[in-house]
Protein backbone atom coordinates (compact mmCIF):
# COMPACT_ATOMS: atom_id res chain seq x y z
CA UNK A 1 0.00 0.00 0.00
CA UNK A 2 0.99 3.34 -0.45
CA UNK A 3 3.21 5.26 2.29
CA UNK A 4 1.52 6.15 5.35
CA UNK A 5 2.40 9.87 4.72
CA UNK A 6 1.85 12.07 2.06
CA UNK A 7 4.26 12.40 -1.26
CA UNK A 8 4.22 13.87 -3.85
CA UNK A 9 4.46 11.22 -6.92
CA UNK A 10 8.55 12.21 -8.26
CA UNK A 11 9.38 12.31 -4.19
CA UNK A 12 12.34 9.46 -3.34
CA UNK A 13 10.69 8.33 -0.80
CA UNK A 14 7.39 7.70 -3.21
CA UNK A 15 9.43 6.07 -6.18
CA UNK A 16 10.93 3.78 -3.42
CA UNK A 17 7.72 2.32 -2.11
CA UNK A 18 6.67 2.04 -5.40
CA UNK A 19 9.44 -0.52 -6.43
CA UNK A 20 8.89 -2.50 -3.18
CA UNK A 21 4.76 -2.77 -4.21
CA UNK A 22 6.24 -4.19 -7.35
CA UNK A 23 8.58 -6.77 -5.82
CA UNK A 24 5.76 -7.75 -3.31
CA UNK A 25 3.05 -9.12 -5.44
CA UNK A 26 6.08 -10.33 -7.38
CA UNK A 27 6.83 -12.78 -4.00
CA UNK A 28 3.12 -13.35 -4.12
CA UNK A 29 2.55 -14.78 -7.12
CA UNK A 30 5.93 -17.18 -6.39
CA UNK A 31 4.13 -18.00 -3.05
CA UNK A 32 0.72 -18.78 -4.39
CA UNK A 33 2.52 -21.10 -6.87
CA UNK A 34 1.04 -18.95 -9.92
CA UNK A 35 2.86 -17.42 -12.34
CA UNK A 36 6.44 -18.39 -14.33
CA UNK A 37 8.53 -18.86 -11.69
CA UNK A 38 12.09 -18.37 -13.91
CA UNK A 39 10.99 -15.21 -14.95
CA UNK A 40 9.04 -13.80 -12.11
CA UNK A 41 12.95 -14.40 -10.04
CA UNK A 42 14.41 -12.93 -13.03
CA UNK A 43 12.11 -9.91 -12.75
CA UNK A 44 12.97 -9.78 -9.33
CA UNK A 45 16.56 -10.01 -9.64
CA UNK A 46 16.34 -6.92 -12.25
CA UNK A 47 14.22 -4.67 -9.94
CA UNK A 48 16.41 -5.20 -7.07
CA UNK A 49 19.28 -4.38 -8.85
CA UNK A 50 18.23 -1.53 -10.32
CA UNK A 51 16.63 -0.27 -6.42
CA UNK A 52 20.29 -1.15 -4.94
CA UNK A 53 22.05 0.23 -7.26
CA UNK A 54 20.35 3.60 -6.70
CA UNK A 55 19.69 3.69 -3.16
CA UNK A 56 23.61 3.20 -2.25
CA UNK A 57 24.17 5.74 -4.75
CA UNK A 58 21.55 8.72 -4.34
CA UNK A 59 20.04 7.97 -0.43
CA UNK A 60 22.47 6.35 1.92
CA UNK A 61 25.28 9.01 1.41
CA UNK A 62 22.71 11.49 3.01
CA UNK A 63 21.92 9.47 5.56
CA UNK A 64 25.63 9.66 7.12
CA UNK A 65 25.65 13.52 6.24
CA UNK A 66 22.22 13.75 8.94
CA UNK A 67 23.57 11.61 11.52
CA UNK A 68 21.24 8.39 10.28
CA UNK A 69 24.30 6.11 10.46
CA UNK A 70 22.60 3.16 12.16
CA UNK A 71 19.87 3.21 9.82
CA UNK A 72 22.74 3.41 6.88
CA UNK A 73 24.80 0.64 8.49
CA UNK A 74 21.46 -1.98 8.84
CA UNK A 75 20.53 -0.61 5.40
CA UNK A 76 23.51 -1.77 3.05
CA UNK A 77 23.95 -4.38 5.62
CA UNK A 78 20.59 -6.16 3.88
CA UNK A 79 21.46 -4.89 0.86
CA UNK A 80 24.75 -7.31 0.89
CA UNK A 81 22.55 -9.98 2.00
CA UNK A 82 20.04 -9.53 -0.61
CA UNK A 83 22.69 -9.09 -3.52
CA UNK A 84 24.43 -12.51 -2.12
CA UNK A 85 20.81 -14.28 -2.80
CA UNK A 86 20.02 -12.80 -6.26
CA UNK A 87 23.89 -14.17 -7.68
CA UNK A 88 22.62 -17.54 -6.40
CA UNK A 89 18.90 -17.37 -7.66
CA UNK A 90 21.02 -16.01 -11.14
CA UNK A 91 23.00 -19.40 -11.11
CA UNK A 92 20.71 -22.30 -9.97
CA UNK A 93 17.03 -23.21 -11.84
CA UNK A 94 13.30 -23.33 -9.26
CA UNK A 95 12.94 -26.71 -7.95
CA UNK A 96 16.76 -26.44 -7.18
CA UNK A 97 17.35 -26.75 -3.31
CA UNK A 98 19.54 -24.08 -3.22
CA UNK A 99 17.08 -22.06 -5.55
CA UNK A 100 14.20 -22.31 -3.67
CA UNK A 101 16.28 -21.76 -0.49
CA UNK A 102 17.92 -18.36 -1.47
CA UNK A 103 14.23 -17.55 -2.41
CA UNK A 104 12.94 -17.76 0.77
CA UNK A 105 15.49 -16.31 2.53
CA UNK A 106 15.44 -13.51 -0.03
CA UNK A 107 11.74 -12.73 0.63
CA UNK A 108 12.50 -12.26 4.65
CA UNK A 109 15.08 -10.18 4.62
CA UNK A 110 13.73 -7.98 1.82
CA UNK A 111 10.37 -7.78 3.71
CA UNK A 112 12.39 -6.92 6.73
CA UNK A 113 13.78 -4.52 4.86
CA UNK A 114 10.75 -2.81 3.22
CA UNK A 115 9.10 -2.48 6.92
CA UNK A 116 12.54 -0.52 8.12
CA UNK A 117 12.45 1.80 5.29
CA UNK A 118 8.96 2.71 5.16
CA UNK A 119 7.53 2.31 8.53
CA UNK A 120 11.19 4.11 10.48
CA UNK A 121 14.20 5.05 7.84
CA UNK A 122 12.19 6.95 5.04
CA UNK A 123 10.03 9.26 7.32
CA UNK A 124 12.92 10.29 9.78
CA UNK A 125 14.95 10.80 6.44
CA UNK A 126 12.46 13.28 5.88
CA UNK A 127 11.91 15.23 8.67
CA UNK A 128 15.66 15.38 8.74
CA UNK A 129 16.19 16.37 4.93
CA UNK A 130 12.62 18.21 4.41
CA UNK A 131 10.44 17.44 1.99
CA UNK A 132 11.18 20.14 -0.12
CA UNK A 133 14.22 18.17 -1.56
CA UNK A 134 12.38 14.75 -1.92
CA UNK A 135 11.76 15.86 -5.20
CA UNK A 136 14.85 16.73 -6.54
CA UNK A 137 16.42 12.90 -5.07
CA UNK A 138 13.72 11.24 -6.97
CA UNK A 139 15.16 12.43 -10.42
CA UNK A 140 18.47 11.54 -9.07
CA UNK A 141 16.88 7.96 -7.87
CA UNK A 142 15.83 7.46 -11.45
CA UNK A 143 18.75 8.55 -13.48
CA UNK A 144 20.81 6.49 -11.11
CA UNK A 145 18.43 3.45 -12.24
CA UNK A 146 19.42 4.36 -15.80
CA UNK A 147 23.26 4.25 -14.59
CA UNK A 148 23.07 0.80 -12.92
CA UNK A 149 25.78 -1.73 -13.06
CA UNK A 150 25.74 -4.80 -15.06
CA UNK A 151 24.94 -7.58 -12.72
CA UNK A 152 23.47 -7.72 -8.94
CA UNK A 153 27.30 -8.87 -7.45
CA UNK A 154 27.43 -9.42 -4.04
CA UNK A 155 30.09 -6.49 -3.57
CA UNK A 156 28.54 -4.41 -5.65
CA UNK A 157 27.49 -1.36 -6.39
CA UNK A 158 28.46 0.31 -3.03
CA UNK A 159 29.50 3.78 -2.40
CA UNK A 160 31.83 5.17 -4.28
CA UNK A 161 31.60 3.28 -7.37
CA UNK A 162 29.99 5.82 -9.13
CA UNK A 163 33.50 7.71 -9.32
CA UNK A 164 34.91 4.24 -10.74
CA UNK A 165 32.14 3.53 -13.67
CA UNK A 166 33.16 6.31 -15.74
CA UNK A 167 33.18 4.18 -18.49
CA UNK A 168 29.60 2.86 -18.06
CA UNK A 169 28.20 6.38 -17.67
CA UNK A 170 28.48 7.02 -21.36
CA UNK A 171 25.92 4.50 -22.61
CA UNK A 172 23.96 3.92 -19.20
CA UNK A 173 21.07 2.31 -21.08
CA UNK A 174 23.14 0.02 -22.95
CA UNK A 175 24.54 -1.42 -19.20
CA UNK A 176 20.54 -1.32 -18.36
CA UNK A 177 20.02 -3.70 -21.19
CA UNK A 178 22.92 -5.74 -19.94
CA UNK A 179 21.95 -6.37 -17.02
CA UNK A 180 19.51 -8.25 -18.29
CA UNK A 181 22.03 -10.63 -19.53
CA UNK A 182 20.38 -11.61 -22.12
CA UNK A 183 16.94 -12.08 -20.54
CA UNK A 184 15.55 -8.49 -21.81
CA UNK A 185 13.06 -10.85 -23.78
CA UNK A 186 11.06 -11.56 -21.01
CA UNK A 187 11.57 -8.44 -18.68
CA UNK A 188 8.70 -6.56 -19.82
CA UNK A 189 6.07 -9.53 -19.57
CA UNK A 190 3.49 -10.17 -17.21
CA UNK A 191 4.63 -12.90 -15.69
CA UNK A 192 2.19 -13.58 -12.97
CA UNK A 193 0.04 -16.21 -14.92
CA UNK A 194 -2.89 -13.97 -14.46
CA UNK A 195 -3.64 -12.98 -18.08
CA UNK A 196 -5.62 -15.07 -20.38
CA UNK A 197 -3.60 -16.57 -22.99
CA UNK A 198 -4.63 -13.97 -25.74
CA UNK A 199 -3.64 -11.24 -23.49
CA UNK A 200 -0.28 -12.95 -21.98
CA UNK A 201 0.73 -13.21 -26.14
CA UNK A 202 0.41 -9.41 -25.91
CA UNK A 203 2.30 -8.73 -22.96
CA UNK A 204 4.66 -11.45 -24.25
CA UNK A 205 5.12 -9.91 -27.92
CA UNK A 206 5.54 -6.45 -26.46
CA UNK A 207 8.67 -7.92 -24.03
CA UNK A 208 10.22 -9.94 -27.08
CA UNK A 209 10.85 -6.38 -28.66
CA UNK A 210 12.96 -5.34 -26.05
CA UNK A 211 11.80 -2.45 -24.12
CA UNK A 212 13.82 -0.73 -21.22
CA UNK A 213 11.63 0.51 -18.65
CA UNK A 214 9.59 3.12 -19.63
CA UNK A 215 9.27 4.14 -15.38
CA UNK A 216 13.15 4.62 -15.07
CA UNK A 217 13.59 6.49 -18.82
CA UNK A 218 13.64 10.64 -19.29
CA UNK A 219 10.06 11.29 -21.32
CA UNK A 220 11.98 11.50 -24.73
CA UNK A 221 13.77 7.96 -24.48
CA UNK A 222 10.41 7.05 -23.02
CA UNK A 223 8.48 7.66 -26.00
CA UNK A 224 11.17 5.79 -28.73
CA UNK A 225 10.39 2.90 -26.73
CA UNK A 226 8.28 0.21 -28.69
CA UNK A 227 4.78 0.49 -26.84
CA UNK A 228 1.43 -1.51 -27.15
CA UNK A 229 0.46 -0.78 -30.73
CA UNK A 230 4.20 -2.13 -31.77
CA UNK A 231 2.98 -5.31 -29.69
CA UNK A 232 -0.39 -5.85 -31.43
CA UNK A 233 1.06 -5.15 -34.63
CA UNK A 234 3.82 -7.93 -34.00
CA UNK A 235 0.93 -10.38 -32.80
CA UNK A 236 -1.34 -9.58 -36.14
CA UNK A 237 1.97 -10.37 -38.42
CA UNK A 238 2.60 -13.87 -36.39
CA UNK A 239 -1.12 -14.64 -37.38
CA UNK A 240 -1.42 -13.55 -41.15
CA UNK A 241 -3.89 -10.51 -39.97
CA UNK A 242 -3.41 -7.66 -41.81
CA UNK A 243 -4.17 -4.35 -40.43
CA UNK A 244 -4.93 -1.54 -39.74
CA UNK A 245 -9.08 -2.32 -40.03
CA UNK A 246 -10.07 0.14 -43.18
CA UNK A 247 -12.28 2.85 -42.71
CA UNK A 248 -14.10 4.77 -44.94
CA UNK A 249 -11.13 7.89 -44.85
CA UNK A 250 -9.13 9.37 -41.87
CA UNK A 251 -8.47 13.05 -42.43
CA UNK A 252 -6.28 15.31 -40.34
CA UNK A 253 -7.14 18.62 -39.17
CA UNK A 254 -5.17 21.46 -37.76
CA UNK A 255 -7.51 23.13 -34.72
CA UNK A 256 -6.85 25.64 -32.23
CA UNK A 257 -5.31 24.39 -29.06
CA UNK A 258 -5.77 25.54 -25.35
CA UNK A 259 -2.97 28.01 -25.88
CA UNK A 260 -3.35 30.14 -28.80
CA UNK A 261 -1.61 27.77 -31.14
CA UNK A 262 -2.73 24.39 -33.12
CA UNK A 263 -3.15 21.06 -32.80
CA UNK A 264 -4.19 18.15 -35.22
CA UNK A 265 -7.73 16.98 -35.26
CA UNK A 266 -8.28 13.35 -36.86
CA UNK A 267 -10.99 12.62 -38.35
CA UNK A 268 -12.29 9.01 -38.81
CA UNK A 269 -14.91 8.49 -41.10
CA UNK A 270 -17.14 4.59 -41.11
CA UNK A 271 -15.97 2.30 -44.10
CA UNK A 272 -20.18 2.35 -44.72
CA UNK A 273 -21.25 6.21 -43.69
CA UNK A 274 -25.35 6.67 -43.96
CA UNK A 275 -26.54 9.72 -45.85
CA UNK A 276 -27.05 12.87 -43.85
CA UNK A 277 -24.50 14.81 -40.67
CA UNK A 278 -23.20 11.87 -38.88
CA UNK A 279 -23.06 11.39 -35.18
CA UNK A 280 -19.67 12.41 -34.06
CA UNK A 281 -17.77 10.62 -30.90
CA UNK A 282 -15.03 12.49 -29.50
CA UNK A 283 -12.22 10.05 -28.47
CA UNK A 284 -9.35 11.26 -26.28
CA UNK A 285 -6.04 9.33 -25.92
CA UNK A 286 -3.97 8.07 -23.25
CA UNK A 287 -0.66 7.67 -22.34
CA UNK A 288 -0.48 9.48 -18.94
CA UNK A 289 -0.17 13.20 -20.19
CA UNK A 290 3.44 12.29 -21.68
CA UNK A 291 3.70 9.36 -23.98
CA UNK A 292 1.99 8.44 -27.03
CA UNK A 293 -0.10 10.43 -29.43
CA UNK A 294 -3.19 9.74 -31.74
CA UNK A 295 -0.62 7.68 -34.33
CA UNK A 296 -0.40 4.94 -31.68
CA UNK A 297 -2.57 2.45 -30.40
CA UNK A 298 -5.65 4.69 -29.90
CA UNK A 299 -5.94 4.54 -33.81
CA UNK A 300 -6.94 0.98 -33.66
CA UNK A 301 -9.70 2.00 -31.53
CA UNK A 302 -10.93 4.73 -33.64
CA UNK A 303 -10.95 2.90 -36.22
CA UNK A 304 -12.99 0.00 -34.56
CA UNK A 305 -15.47 2.32 -32.88
CA UNK A 306 -16.11 4.59 -36.15
CA UNK A 307 -17.05 1.20 -37.96
CA UNK A 308 -19.42 -0.13 -34.77
CA UNK A 309 -21.38 2.71 -34.54
CA UNK A 310 -21.70 4.53 -38.22
CA UNK A 311 -20.72 7.54 -36.57
CA UNK A 312 -17.73 10.18 -37.00
CA UNK A 313 -14.84 9.65 -34.53
CA UNK A 314 -12.51 12.88 -34.36
CA UNK A 315 -9.45 12.63 -31.72
CA UNK A 316 -7.82 15.68 -30.90
CA UNK A 317 -3.66 15.35 -30.35
CA UNK A 318 -3.48 17.77 -27.48
CA UNK A 319 0.11 19.06 -25.72
CA UNK A 320 2.21 16.61 -23.54
CA UNK A 321 4.23 17.02 -20.58
CA UNK A 322 6.78 17.61 -19.51
CA UNK A 323 6.83 20.12 -22.17
CA UNK A 324 3.39 21.34 -21.48
CA UNK A 325 2.47 20.38 -17.76
CA UNK A 326 -1.67 20.16 -16.40
CA UNK A 327 -3.92 21.36 -17.52
CA UNK A 328 -2.36 22.22 -20.63
CA UNK A 329 -4.03 18.57 -22.33
CA UNK A 330 -7.50 19.74 -20.63
CA UNK A 331 -7.72 22.79 -22.07
CA UNK A 332 -6.55 21.52 -25.46
CA UNK A 333 -9.59 18.77 -25.21
CA UNK A 334 -12.07 21.45 -24.13
CA UNK A 335 -11.19 23.78 -26.82
CA UNK A 336 -11.43 20.75 -29.29
CA UNK A 337 -14.57 20.14 -27.90
CA UNK A 338 -15.66 23.54 -28.52
CA UNK A 339 -14.39 23.86 -32.05
CA UNK A 340 -16.57 20.58 -32.62
CA UNK A 341 -19.79 21.99 -31.58
CA UNK A 342 -19.70 25.15 -33.75
CA UNK A 343 -18.11 23.40 -36.91
CA UNK A 344 -19.31 19.73 -36.92
CA UNK A 345 -21.35 20.45 -40.08
CA UNK A 346 -18.18 21.42 -42.06
CA UNK A 347 -17.03 17.70 -41.15
CA UNK A 348 -20.42 16.06 -41.90
CA UNK A 349 -20.94 15.87 -38.66
CA UNK A 350 -24.28 16.34 -36.20
CA UNK A 351 -23.93 19.07 -33.05
CA UNK A 352 -26.73 17.68 -31.42
CA UNK A 353 -25.48 14.00 -31.35
CA UNK A 354 -21.72 14.02 -29.83
CA UNK A 355 -20.45 11.33 -27.45
CA UNK A 356 -17.72 11.71 -25.59
CA UNK A 357 -14.95 8.62 -24.48
CA UNK A 358 -11.25 7.62 -23.81
CA UNK A 359 -8.90 5.41 -22.84
CA UNK A 360 -7.09 5.94 -19.45
CA UNK A 361 -6.32 9.44 -18.93
CA UNK A 362 -8.36 9.87 -21.82
CA UNK A 363 -11.06 8.50 -19.59
CA UNK A 364 -10.06 11.12 -17.44
CA UNK A 365 -10.39 14.18 -19.63
CA UNK A 366 -13.58 12.88 -20.89
CA UNK A 367 -15.44 13.41 -18.00
CA UNK A 368 -13.38 16.07 -16.92
CA UNK A 369 -14.10 18.12 -19.85
CA UNK A 370 -18.13 17.76 -19.67
CA UNK A 371 -18.11 19.01 -15.91
CA UNK A 372 -16.40 22.40 -17.53
CA UNK A 373 -19.27 22.32 -19.87
CA UNK A 374 -21.65 21.69 -17.36
CA UNK A 375 -20.30 24.48 -15.32
CA UNK A 376 -20.15 26.57 -18.06
CA UNK A 377 -24.19 26.34 -18.76
CA UNK A 378 -23.20 24.23 -22.13
CA UNK A 379 -24.58 21.12 -22.81
CA UNK A 380 -23.09 18.13 -22.28
CA UNK A 381 -22.59 15.11 -24.51
CA UNK A 382 -25.05 12.81 -25.57
CA UNK A 383 -22.96 9.79 -23.55
CA UNK A 384 -19.57 9.17 -22.44
CA UNK A 385 -17.63 5.80 -22.41
CA UNK A 386 -14.35 5.85 -19.59
CA UNK A 387 -11.80 2.55 -20.45
CA UNK A 388 -9.90 1.88 -17.72
CA UNK A 389 -10.18 5.91 -16.43
CA UNK A 390 -7.81 7.63 -14.41
CA UNK A 391 -9.97 9.48 -11.38
CA UNK A 392 -7.67 10.34 -9.05
CA UNK A 393 -4.07 11.23 -8.60
CA UNK A 394 -3.94 9.21 -5.28
CA UNK A 395 -2.93 5.34 -5.43
CA UNK A 396 -6.63 4.44 -4.49
CA UNK A 397 -7.99 1.10 -3.86
CA UNK A 398 -6.34 -2.74 -3.52
CA UNK A 399 -5.60 -2.24 -7.23
CA UNK A 400 -2.68 -0.35 -6.79
CA UNK A 401 -1.52 -3.54 -4.30
CA UNK A 402 -2.90 -6.29 -6.29
CA UNK A 403 -1.48 -4.99 -9.94
CA UNK A 404 1.87 -3.03 -8.37
CA UNK A 405 3.67 -5.21 -10.71
CA UNK A 406 0.99 -5.04 -13.95
CA UNK A 407 2.16 -4.14 -17.81
CA UNK A 408 1.86 -2.18 -19.09
CA UNK A 409 0.95 0.45 -16.82
CA UNK A 410 2.89 -0.91 -13.49
CA UNK A 411 2.15 1.34 -10.22
CA UNK A 412 5.90 2.87 -11.00
CA UNK A 413 5.11 3.65 -14.32
CA UNK A 414 2.06 5.85 -12.84
CA UNK A 415 3.58 7.60 -10.73
CA UNK A 416 6.46 8.40 -13.05
CA UNK A 417 3.57 9.82 -15.68
CA UNK A 418 2.07 11.93 -12.97
CA UNK A 419 5.78 13.75 -11.94
CA UNK A 420 6.39 14.51 -15.19
CA UNK A 421 2.40 15.75 -15.72
CA UNK A 422 2.26 17.50 -12.53
CA UNK A 423 5.82 18.65 -12.51
CA UNK A 424 5.62 22.49 -10.97
CA UNK A 425 1.80 21.82 -9.77
CA UNK A 426 2.16 20.24 -6.52
CA UNK A 427 -1.83 20.70 -6.23
CA UNK A 428 -2.80 19.41 -9.46
CA UNK A 429 -4.14 16.28 -8.14
CA UNK A 430 -6.93 17.95 -5.55
CA UNK A 431 -8.28 19.99 -9.13
CA UNK A 432 -11.05 18.56 -9.93
CA UNK A 433 -10.04 18.23 -13.41
CA UNK A 434 -8.29 15.27 -11.85
CA UNK A 435 -9.45 14.13 -8.68
CA UNK A 436 -13.21 12.71 -9.88
CA UNK A 437 -13.42 10.91 -6.80
CA UNK A 438 -14.17 14.22 -5.07
CA UNK A 439 -16.94 15.45 -6.78
CA UNK A 440 -20.16 15.99 -5.33
CA UNK A 441 -23.19 14.96 -5.66
CA UNK A 442 -24.41 17.62 -7.53
CA UNK A 443 -21.24 17.56 -9.84
CA UNK A 444 -21.70 14.00 -10.64
CA UNK A 445 -25.24 14.56 -11.38
CA UNK A 446 -24.03 16.86 -14.22
CA UNK A 447 -22.43 13.79 -16.15
CA UNK A 448 -24.40 11.67 -19.13
CA UNK A 449 -25.06 8.33 -19.54
CA UNK A 450 -21.37 6.83 -18.90
CA UNK A 451 -20.15 3.62 -19.58
CA UNK A 452 -17.25 2.35 -17.47
CA UNK A 453 -14.70 -0.02 -18.37
CA UNK A 454 -12.24 -1.72 -16.07
CA UNK A 455 -9.87 -4.84 -15.54
CA UNK A 456 -8.13 -6.84 -14.03
CA UNK A 457 -4.59 -6.86 -13.98
CA UNK A 458 -4.24 -2.60 -14.12
CA UNK A 459 -3.16 -0.24 -11.10
CA UNK A 460 -6.59 2.15 -11.87
CA UNK A 461 -9.03 -0.97 -11.86
CA UNK A 462 -9.93 0.67 -8.49
CA UNK A 463 -10.46 4.06 -9.23
CA UNK A 464 -12.49 2.92 -11.99
CA UNK A 465 -14.96 0.98 -10.30
CA UNK A 466 -15.52 3.51 -7.30
CA UNK A 467 -15.97 6.34 -9.96
CA UNK A 468 -18.70 4.06 -11.32
CA UNK A 469 -20.16 3.74 -8.18
CA UNK A 470 -20.33 7.46 -7.28
CA UNK A 471 -22.10 8.32 -10.67
CA UNK A 472 -24.80 5.84 -10.04
CA UNK A 473 -25.23 7.04 -6.53
CA UNK A 474 -25.85 10.42 -7.67
CA UNK A 475 -28.35 8.98 -10.11
CA UNK A 476 -26.43 9.05 -13.24
CA UNK A 477 -27.41 6.01 -15.70
CA UNK A 478 -24.65 3.78 -15.68
CA UNK A 479 -22.82 0.75 -16.47
CA UNK A 480 -20.11 -0.75 -15.13
CA UNK A 481 -18.54 -3.46 -17.20
CA UNK A 482 -15.16 -5.44 -15.67
CA UNK A 483 -12.79 -7.81 -18.10
CA UNK A 484 -11.30 -10.30 -16.18
CA UNK A 485 -7.57 -11.46 -17.04
CA UNK A 486 -6.50 -8.68 -19.70
CA UNK A 487 -4.33 -5.86 -18.80
CA UNK A 488 -4.56 -2.20 -18.97
CA UNK A 489 -3.88 -0.58 -22.76
CA UNK A 490 -6.68 -3.70 -23.60
CA UNK A 491 -9.50 -1.93 -25.31
CA UNK A 492 -7.45 -0.99 -28.96
CA UNK A 493 -6.44 -4.81 -29.39
CA UNK A 494 -9.88 -6.16 -30.94
CA UNK A 495 -7.44 -7.71 -33.79
CA UNK A 496 -5.94 -9.78 -31.73
CA UNK A 497 -8.26 -10.42 -28.00
CA UNK A 498 -11.75 -11.53 -28.42
CA UNK A 499 -12.34 -9.26 -25.06
CA UNK A 500 -11.23 -5.85 -26.67
CA UNK A 501 -13.34 -6.68 -29.26
CA UNK A 502 -16.71 -7.09 -26.75
CA UNK A 503 -15.71 -4.21 -24.92
CA UNK A 504 -15.72 -2.25 -28.08
CA UNK A 505 -18.83 -3.67 -29.49
CA UNK A 506 -20.19 -2.67 -25.34
CA UNK A 507 -18.78 0.63 -26.20
CA UNK A 508 -20.42 1.29 -29.55
CA UNK A 509 -23.80 0.01 -28.29
CA UNK A 510 -23.93 2.57 -25.60
CA UNK A 511 -23.01 5.68 -27.97
CA UNK A 512 -25.56 3.73 -30.58
CA UNK A 513 -28.74 4.25 -28.16
CA UNK A 514 -27.72 7.59 -27.40
CA UNK A 515 -27.68 9.10 -30.79
CA UNK A 516 -30.88 7.04 -31.37
CA UNK A 517 -32.35 8.53 -28.32
CA UNK A 518 -30.93 11.95 -29.13
CA UNK A 519 -32.23 11.80 -33.16
CA UNK A 520 -34.92 14.22 -33.69
CA UNK A 521 -38.33 13.63 -34.43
Amino acid sequence: MPLSYETLPGDIDHLIADDHAIVERQFQHLEAGRGNRRVLVDQISLELALHAFAEETVLYPIWTEIGMTDEHDDAEHEHQQIKEFLVTLGRTEPGEAEFEQALTELMRVVRHHVHDEEDEELPEFRQKAGPSRMAQLGKEFLAAKRMAPTRPHPNAPSEGLAERIAGMLAKPLDHVRDLLSGKQKEAATDASGLLDPQAQAIVDAHSSLGPLPFEILTPDQARKQPGPKAAVEKVMAERGIEGPEPVGSVEDLEIPDGAGGTQRFRVYRPADAASGPLPVIMWIHGGGWVLFDIDDHYDASCRGLTNKTGALVVTPDYRRAPEAVFPAAHDDVLTAYHWLLQNAASIGGDASRIGIGGESVGGNMAPATCLQLAANGQPVPVAQVCVYPLTTGEQFGESMADAADGRPLNRALLSWMAMHAFEGKPDAAKDPRIDLLGWTTEQLATMPPTLVITDERDVLRSQGQQFAQNLEAAGVPTMHRYYPGVMHEFFGAAAVLDKAEQAQQLAAEHFRQAFAAARPA
